[in-house]
């Protein structure tokens, strides 16, 4: 996100290239790849993350909510493996359109 705001093209990206119509194709891969990993982020930090903790025993929690809270960051963590392929496909891929 920093880089695109450096390079002037993170609304373009952002909105997938809405903004100029759909007419640059690159603004639109790299806004997948982008969307893909801001989702990323957010598993990472306000859902896998404070499950973690509960599992781990860093949180106190009730005995019975420790499996619930591993299940639950297992499952989000799958989550984000999978869309680590199609982000980096997105985001490679921008280079590389005309």
């Amino acid at each position: 996100l920093i880089l695109a705001a450096m390079n002037f093209y993170i609304v373009e990206a952002l909105t997938l290239g809405a903004v100029e119509g759909f007419a640059v194709p690159k603004n639109i891969a790299i806004g997948i790849g982008m969307w893909l990993g801001i989702i990323m982020w957010f598993n990472v930090w306000f859902v896998i993350w404070p499950n973690q903790k509960i599992a781990l025993g860093i949180v106190d929690a009730p005995a019975e909510q420790k499996p619930a809270a591993a299940r639950t960051a297992m499952l989000f963590s799958r989550t984000n493996t999978l869309l680590s392929i199609p982000m980096l496909f997105a985001m490679v891929s921008a280079q590389n359109i005309y």
